[in-house]
Parts: structure tokens; C-alpha cells; sequence
């Protein structure tokens, strides 16, 4: 029988926001190799690992702002404009503002918080406040009580189980492009 446990994600990893470098610097951008990812990026998309943008940036744009690198398998959420889009870094990388991203610890599977994390978008959704348009804080994302399997090995089985799902998803999506092509 698995056991669960109630905590938050400030629990399961390091909740960690982004930043955008100064696009009027044009050596923030021109020729950057760094991954640098934006809500629009995720805009329909329907993968679980993201491994680039639109855009990179240059080691000086993520010098010159509060971006961090984020190592593979951190879990990439949209904390505004829109709430809710997700994906897994398929390689270290960055994000803009627009997300409060989050690097697992060790005793958390990341493939389990991704499903956790998907699970819960309406309700962190809600957690949401603004005028203009709804954004998540980092306090907030960090304070979303969620129910976990205590053992990393059941957090690992249950993301196994929802892989072979969006597996056979991503396969028919690969064949259905291939056919339109």
C-alpha cells in the first residue's frame, strides 16, 4: 500500500522564477547559446521535454539580469500570460519571467512532479491574482499544498504509468505529422 503525505512544492524543489535580459543590448542576444524560455514558446506545444525557444541568449544577457540556469529535468511552469503551460528541461537552461520553474530535490521524482504539477494547474491557476492579467508569486507557488507518495520509488511507478500514455500520444502525433507531410 503507498503511503502519502501532504506538503508543498517549496517541499518537493526550489521554486525558482526567471528574468529577460535587456533586448535593447543587442550582445544579450546575437549569437546566444543558451536555451531561454518564454510562455509563448510552450504556445501549443504538446511535448513533454522542451530543449530551446525562439531565442537564446548570450552568457551576458544572463549575466546582466536575475535569470538562473536550470539544470535538466527541472519542471518549466507558466506563471503568467497565460497560467499553466509546463514542460521538463530537456537540457539546462532559462526562463523569463513569466515562469516559476522548479528544480526537484532528490527525494522527488521529476517526472512525477511534471504529472503533479499538471494535475494541479487549475488550482494553482486559481491561487492566481492581478488586475491587468493573473500571475502566481513564487511565494505562492511555494506555499500550493499538494498529496505525494513518501517513497520516491511509488512517485517513480506512478510517472512511469502516465509515460507510457503520453508516449503512445507523442507516437500518434509523429505519425499524423508524417502523414500530413
Amino acid at each position: 500500500m503507498i503511503e502519502w503525505k501532504t506538503c508543498t512544492i517549496a517541499d518537493l524543489g526550489t521554486v525558482v522564477g526567471g528574468a529577460t535580459p535587456s533586448t535593447k543590448k543587442e550582445e544579450n542576444y546575437d549569437h546566444g547559446t543558451i536555451a531561454w524560455i518564454t510562455p509563448k514558446d510552450l504556445a501549443g506545444y504538446t511535448g513533454r521535454y522542451i530543449f530551446h525557444g525562439e531565442r537564446n541568449i548570450t552568457e551576458c544577457g544572463l549575466n546582466s539580469c536575475s535569470a538562473k540556469m536550470l539544470p535538466a529535468h527541472s519542471v518549466l511552469f507558466s506563471s503568467r500570460a497565460p497560467i499553466g503551460y509546463i514542460a521538463i528541461a530537456g537540457q539546462e537552461m532559462c526562463t523569463n519571467q513569466g515562469f516559476k520553474s522548479v528544480v526537484p530535490y532528490d527525494n522527488t521524482d521529476y517526472m512525477f512532479l511534471y504529472y503533479l504539477l499538471k494535475y494541479n494547474k487549475d488550482k494553482i491557476e486559481s491561487m492566481g491574482s492581478g488586475t491587468t492579467f493573473k500571475e502566481v508569486s513564487g511565494s505562492i507557488m511555494k506555499g500550493i499544498e499538494v498529496t505525494v507518495p513518501k517513497s520516491l520509488d511509488e512517485q517513480g511507478k506512478i510517472a512511469s504509468i502516465l509515460s507510457v500514455i503520453d508516449e503512445k500520444i507523442e507516437k500518434n502525433e509523429e505519425i499524423n505529422e508524417n502523414l500530413a507531410a
